[in-house]
């Protein structure tokens, strides 16, 4: 893998949107595969978390042993990116966690689940990401959560016109509040991406 211009990288396939990821992945020239199983996982240089529900996706990790192995695996330096649901996997605090609902963490921030309400106030925004050349990112909104705080570890990439967070990054991660998998924009993926190949270069 080292080296490789084709970074092999898994989508968790365990509940959520994540044939959508696995398809923007390969459209980008990774050789992108599913990951239910730690063995799986021990075999990628990164990982997206895709949109789902963050509780059941929580629970579902914990029975099929993936738990620890992802929370190791982020300490470790894999790169990993979280949309929506995966962003509140990744976030260190949940401000409205369902009862016993349980982070990955390695994001410095907090984040509100369904912030902005229920499917039926789903919407799409134009977003200025300063990271980014060219045209302000379109982004769509559906149950999505948002950044409350941003700890001194993390930084935001994107806001709403409205001054709330919707993207940050930390290093090897990245999570953002919208699906950019439902777009053609796919900047996001990208930079992940990069830090993926940056990742299977090292090892």
């Amino acid at each position: 893998m080292a080296g490789s211009s084709a970074p092999r990288v898994g989508v968790l396939a365990l509940q959520g949107d994540f044939r959508e990821h696995l398809h923007v992945l390969t459209s980008l020239g990774a050789t992108a595969v599913p990951v239910r199983r730690e063995a799986e996982l021990a075999e990628v240089d990164g990982l997206v978390i895709p949109g789902g529900e963050s509780s059941v996706m929580d629970k579902l990790s914990r029975m099929f042993g993936l738990a620890e192995p992802l929370k190791a695996a982020i300490a470790s330096g894999l790169p990993v990116y979280g949309t929506c649901a995966g962003l509140i996997m990744l976030a260190d605090r949940i401000l409205d966690g369902m009862a016993g609902q349980q982070t990955l963490g390695g994001l410095d921030v907090a984040v509100r689940r369904n912030a902005f309400g229920s499917q039926r106030e789903s919407f799409e925004s134009e977003l200025d990401v300063p990271a980014f050349d060219g045209e302000p990112v379109h982004a769509v909104f559906i149950r999505a959560p948002v950044v409350e705080s941003v700890g001194p570890l993390a930084s935001p990439l994107g806001v709403l016109p409205d001054g709330r967070v919707v993207a940050v990054e930390q290093g090897a991660l990245l999570g953002t509040s919208f699906h950019p998998e439902m777009t053609h924009d796919y900047r996001f993926h990208a930079r992940f991406l990069d830090k993926a190949r940056t990742f299977a270069s090292a090892r």
